[in-house]
């Protein structure tokens, strides 16, 4: 039997139910009472792509062993599973684990096939529109942060929530954006292109300590530094420390003494990038847009994520009538089906 992802067994599972293996990680597996005082099981699991949460009843043969799985392990799961009332959870019944083995594990926390070559391809856009910047300050920094932090990055989720909110998000959410930011330099030619793709990179660095998935998991934990200081201050850290080892090589130092503009306005902007890209104040930025890479770099942020928060909105929401679906938030009102290209075809008209 073909072993499925999370994602594919929400989509493949009817109202009747189904035979299925998937494969997961155990996030946690905690014992709770009804309002009439039965036991019963809360088993939440994770995949690359989703979550699932199964409630295992005392009646039932599952409950037994259910004492014995282990959070953070990693699990073979197989059984009948059908869609739940309200049309987007999963209920199994009669479903047994098995423990998967070191390359199994590795397996599940790579992804799907299609998953892993997305965001290899992503990444890949990464290094080659970064190497491209013109500017030699903004492309060694660039150069220097993924050297570092790339395969942290390559574990990060956009968001805890929202969009984007999975392991390697981050790296789907940057190469979009300066797909975007290249297309909207064209239109724009007033742009600094160089500038607003090194933004699209750093603006959200911050959240490789607030949104990195464990290292082998599933799980993104919370941290004091993330808690106490937040992604835009911590991007705007990581910049300057990144910048002030490049100024320690004496022979880049020299070659940039008389490059213009200045270094000092080079970073001051990007950082300005980085301070200004959620646009409002009461949205968490210290400053507003204040040139138009800024503005740019906003803009094109809210919109890779409103794009991706329709597109998982369309695989989750319930349908309320023909092509029109429950609200997902933070979307504004309900989902309706989006109006499909036009192709060209069709029936000739009738001579007739």
């Amino acid at each position: 039997m073909e072993i499925l992802s999370l994602r594919e067994l929400k989509q493949q599972a009817g109202s009747v139910g189904m035979q299925a293996v998937w494969r997961a990680q155990l996030e946690k597996c905690r014992q709770k009472m009804t309002k009439t005082g039965n036991p019963f099981y809360e088993v939440a699991f994770a995949d690359a792509e989703e979550n699932l949460v199964l409630r295992v009843w005392n009646n039932t043969p599952m409950f037994a062993f259910c004492s014995e799985l282990r959070d953070r392990s990693f699990y073979e799961v197989t059984g009948e599973f059908s869609l739940g009332n309200d049309g987007r959870s999963v209920d199994g019944k009669n479903w047994t684990v098995r423990a998967l083995s070191d390359d199994e594990t590795a397996a599940v926390l790579a992804g799907s096939s299609e998953l892993r070559e997305k965001q290899g391809a992503d990444f890949a856009y990464i290094e080659s529109a970064t190497g491209a910047i013109s500017d030699p300050r903004l492309n060694r920094l660039c150069a220097s942060f993924l050297s570092q932090y790339g395969e942290r990055m390559k574990r990060t989720g956009a968001a805890r929530d929202y969009h984007h909110a999975r392991r390697g998000g981050l790296v789907e959410h940057v190469a979009q954006m300066m797909r975007t930011a290249v297309k909207v330099c064209e239109a724009y030619p007033m742009l600094n292109c160089d500038l607003l793709v090194s933004g699209v990179l750093f603006h959200d660095v911050g959240k490789l300590w607030e949104n990195a998935y464990a290292a082998k998991g599933f799980t993104m934990p919370f941290t004091e530094i993330s808690e106490l200081i937040g992604h835009i201050p911590l991007g705007m850290e990581i910049v300057n420390k990144l910048w002030r080892e490049l100024q320690n090589d004496d022979v880049l130092l020299k070659e940039w003494s008389t490059l213009e503009p200045t270094s000092d306005r080079v970073r001051l902007h990007l950082l300005h990038l980085i301070a200004s890209h959620h646009g409002e104040l009461e949205f968490g930025s210290p400053v507003v847009p204040k040139t138009p890479e800024a503005q740019a770099l906003h803009y094109i942020d809210n919109l890779d994520a409103k794009m991706e928060m329709f597109d998982r909105g369309y695989q989750i929401a319930g349908e309320l009538a023909d092509n029109v679906y429950e609200r997902v938030r933070p979307l504004p009102g309900r989902l309706v089906d989006p109006l499909q290209k036009f192709d060209g075809g069709g029936s000739p008209p009738s001579e007739e």
